[in-house]
Formats: structure tokens, C-alpha cells, sequence
């Protein structure tokens, strides 16, 4: 794609192009309605309909969040190609933000399970537009070699986490005190916001930045394009149909698709970027050293999502939420369990300015991309075999401080993964796939969630304490493999 910088000031914005600002406050309030939404989307599901949820038991609530999770991402894929060859990546995002508004303002509304699943449907397809687009754009506001990428897209993660932090706080305490519906709505009037902001700052802060389309589809692309989703969409009614008919229509099995899925698309979608001929030799080369850092990325984001299911749960279920019992009867409050969703943001607010500034700071002794990836893992490791210590207690419920201490250790493994992640994906991304690069980095989490409906069922079946030990001495042991093979990736990322 063609670099568009003269079109955006230099240093408008905190030292940064002004255009930043468009995206960083568009991102803020599409996150607070994601977020927001996904704090009590578990419980929705599984707490009783005198409660005001649909009362399916927890293994399947939990699978469905994954499923969702998982289909946020993938269709990232979608979203990466029709801004590519359609749209642009600006238009991508602006209809993506329409269709997640659309979805919470279903979501709003009281009515059975398939309208929730309706409205899931919308957030789905509306994410996959926006999320690839609106990084890939933060990406195009700076030249590759710029040095200040890095802090860019750690001030724009900044953003994610700010709606991240307010959300489950304000939806959570909706979802208590108002109702589930009432903390729907709130998400949906988050995303409007987002909205207004993009429409009227975008054209003054952007300018033409990401309104051209990089590789426009020629006429038989088109028509091959038509020919490809035809199919697919009467293969998809195919088997769904096949699967109402034999009774096998059901949210486990539906979950085994998803999770193959997330395991294939990755995969073929890298082959693809392979062996394509408008990849030079020295792309290749860059392709094939993300190889490694897009499994340690699955790796760490299978610890890292599981806040929303199993650690949503586990606070919701197994955590102490009562200040009365916590405090001898001091404070009366009980914690609402959503809120624990905020503290992933908060930490990340808190130590995102330090590591930004760390990153410039060091210089030279700054440590190399696999390095970063490396502790970002080994991090979320170590968050999950501190959980270990609270469960030998024998204790029905555990302090939430344990919980605490947890998601401290997963955010600075985020922080060493997430932004650096974003400005090395667009580093490294072959000219003719910028925004399906984008994508690519985010199947990543698709593909953890897609895990994550699996090992959802595991936990139910085995012990917590075995469940944390066995997944932070898998994710210790990748972190340290990649350390040892360091070496090779920079020379490959030709990398000092």
C-alpha cells in the first residue's frame, strides 16, 4: 500500500501523528462495548432464568464464549480480504462498527436464546471488519522503519484497555443492580460513541489515509469470489441441515468445528502468503520467522482469554466475593464478579506508559522481538502455576487476591506480546497482504479461543489444580524453546 504520511501531522499527538488520536478514542469505545458485553456474556447464559439468564449449565456457557471468542477472530480473515480487495481498510471499520452497534441493540432487547444468537452474529462479522482495519491503519500512519512504532501501538493499546478497564465495571454493575439487558445497552450506546467520533474527526486527522484499495479485485476475481461464497454458503446449509436432521446439532460438536477451524485457517492462510507470487524472497523470509511467534502468541492468548470463561467462573464460583466475610464484617459489599474483568485493563494502564518508555529508554540493550514473546509467555505461565498455591489450602473459596496477583502476571506477559505483536506483524507483512497480515496475527487468538472450547471441557473433568499446573508447564515450556532458538529468528528477521 502506498505510504499516505504526508497526509496526517507528524507530532500532533502526544509526539505522535494526530490521526492516532481518531483511532485511539474510535478504539476506546468499541472496546467498553466489547468488553463490556463479554464481562457477563458467561453468566447470561448460565445463571437461571429467575436470575434473568437462559440457565444452560456452565460447560456449555463457557464453550459458547469461546466459540464467540473464537469467531470474533477469525473473522478477521474476512475482514483483512474485503479491505484489501473492496473497501479499503477505512470503510472496512466504519461498517464493522455499524454492524457491532446493531448487535448489542439486539442484545438489548428481551427475547429467547436465538435472538441472542442472532445478535452475536452481528457483533461477529462487525468485529472482523473492524479489528484487523483499525490496527492495520494505526500501522500506516508510520513508515516501517519508524521508531516510534513501537510506543505508537502501545499508547493505542492504551485505548483498548481504558474501555476495557471501565466497562465491566459500569455493564457489571448494570448486569446486579438494573439487569442483564440494561448492561447490553450500555455497550450498544459505547459503540454509537465510537462511531460519532470516527465520523467526525476521521476525514480531518486521516485524510485519505486507507481509503485506497491495495489489490482491487479484477472482474474474474469477482466473479470467482461469487462462485467460492455460493458454494461455501450451500455446503455451511448443507451440513447444517444434515445435522438438525440426525440430531447431532449441538453446541459440543459445533464447538469440535470451531476449534478445527481455528487449527486450519491459520495454517492455510500462511501457505497461501507462502506461496504467493507477489511475496518476494526477503518476505518469505520474514513470514517464516513470524512462524514461531504466532504459535507462542496462541500459546499465550489460550491463558489470556480464559479470563472471560474459566477465570470468569472461577471468580464467579470459587472466589470470595464478600467484603462482609473478607473485612470481619466492616464493609457490607459483595463484589460484583464481572468487575474482576477490569483489572486485565487496569494493570495494563498502569504498567503500558512504564514499558512504553522502557522499550525507548534501553536503546540498544533493548531485547529482541523473540525475546519479548518469549517473557510474554513464560509470564502467563508463572500466572497460572501461582494459582496452584491458594487451591492446596483446601479452602471452599479463596481470597481474591490470589486472582489479582494472577491477571498482573498474564499483563505484563500481554504487554511484552500484544503491542509488540501489532507493530511486528506490520513489519514484516509482504506488501500485497498488509491488512490479511493483520489478520493472520490475530487467528492467533482465534485459534487460542478455538482451543479454549476444548479445554473448557477439560477443566470440567479434572481438578483446577491440575488444570493450572498442566497449562502453565505447557506455556513454560514454550516460552523457554523459543528463547533457544532466538537467535535464528533474528537473522531470519534480519534483527539485531
Amino acid at each position: 500500500m502506498a505510504n499516505q504520511n504526508t497526509n496526517v501531522p507528524d507530532k500532533g499527538f502526544f509526539g505522535h501523528p494526530k490521526g492516532l488520536s481518531t483511532l485511539f478514542f474510535t478504539e476506546f469505545w468499541e472496546r467498553f462495548s466489547y468488553y463490556g458485553m463479554k464481562a457477563i456474556l458467561a453468566y447470561y447464559i448460565y445463571y437461571s432464568v429467575t436470575k434473568g439468564g437462559f440457565g444452560l449449565d456452565q460447560s456449555t456457557a463457557l464453550q459458547i464464549v469461546s466459540i464467540y471468542g473464537a469467531l470474533i477472530y477469525m473473522t478477521g480473515t474476512i475482514g483483512g480480504w474485503v479491505a484489501d480487495r473492496i473497501t479499503g481498510t477505512r470503510n472496512a471499520l466504519f461498517y464493522g462498527g455499524v454492524l457491532i452497534m446493531i448487535g448489542h441493540i439486539l442484545m438489548a432487547i428481551p427475547g429467547n436464546f436465538t435472538l441472542l444468537m442472532v445478535a452475536l452474529l452481528f457483533i461477529i462479522i462487525g468485529s472482523g471488519l473492524l479489528k484487523p482495519n483499525i490496527s492495520t491503519t494505526v500501522g500506516m500512519l508510520y513508515e516501517k522503519n519508524d521508531s516510534r512504532i513501537d510506543s505508537g501501538f502501545t499508547l493505542f493499546y492504551m485505548s483498548i484497555n481504558m474501555g476495557a478497564l471501565i466497562s465491566p465495571l459500569i455493564i457489571g454493575w448494570l448486569q446486579v443492580n438494573v439487569g442483564f439487558h440494561a448492561g447490553f445497552a450500555a455497550a450498544a450506546i459505547g459503540m454509537f460513541i465510537g462511531l460519532v467520533i470516527y465520523v467526525l474527526t476521521g476525514n480531518k486527522f486521516l485524510g485519505d489515509l486507507g481509503k485506497d484499495v491495495p489489490d482491487p479485485l479484477s472482474k474474474s476475481d469477482k466473479l470467482n469470489a461469487l462462485k467460492y461464497l455460493t458454494i461455501a454458503a450451500v455446503i455451511i446449509a448443507a451440513l447444517v441441515i444434515i445435522a438438525y436432521l440426525t440430531d447431532e446439532l449441538k453446541i459440543s460438536n459445533f464447538s469440535n468445528v470451531i476449534t478445527l477451524i481455528g487449527v486450519l485457517l491459520p495454517t492455510i492462510y500462511i501457505i497461501v502468503i507462502l506461496k504467493s507470487k507477489k511475496v518476494e524472497k526477503s518476505e518469505k523470509r520474514n513470514v517464516f520467522a513470524y512462524i514461531p511467534l504466532f504459535i507462542a502468541s496462541v500459546a499465550f492468548w489460550m491463558i489470556q482469554e480464559q479470563g472471560s470463561t474459566i477465570l470468569a467462573q472461577f471468580s464467579d464460583k470459587k472466589t470470595e466475593l464478600s467484603m462482609a466475610n473478607l473485612t470481619n464484617g466492616l464493609i457490607d459489599f459483595h463484589i460484583p464478579a464481572a468487575w474482576f474483568q477490569s483489572l486485565n485493563p487496569m494493570f495494563i494502564l498502569i504498567f503500558a506508559p512504564i514499558f512504553s518508555l522502557l522499550w525507548v529508554k534501553l536503546g540498544r540493550f533493548n531485547p529482541s522481538t523473540v525475546i519479548k514473546f518469549a517473557l510474554g509467555v513464560i509470564l502467563a505461565a508463572a500466572a497460572y502455576l501461582l494459582m496452584i498455591i491458594p487451591l492446596t489450602g483446601g479452602q471452599e473459596l479463596i481470597n481474591p487476591i490470589w486472582l489479582v496477583l494472577s491477571f498482573m502476571l498474564i499483563t505484563l506477559g500481554e504487554l511484552c506480546i500484544s503491542p509488540i505483536g501489532l507493530s511486528t506483524t506490520t513489519r514484516l507483512a509482504p506488501k500485497a497482504f498488509t491488512s490479511q497480515m493483520m489478520s493472520v496475527w490475530f487467528l492467533s487468538n482465534a485459534m487460542a479461543q478455538g482451543l479454549n472450547a476444548q479445554m473448557v471441557k477439560i477443566y470440567s473433568i479434572i481438578s483446577t489444580e491440575d488444570y493450572f499446573l498442566y497449562s502453565g508447564l505447557t506455556a513454560l515450556g514454550i516460552g523457554v524453546l523459543l528463547i533457544l532458538v532466538s537467535p535464528k529468528l533474528k537473522n531470519l528477521m534480519s534483527e539485531t
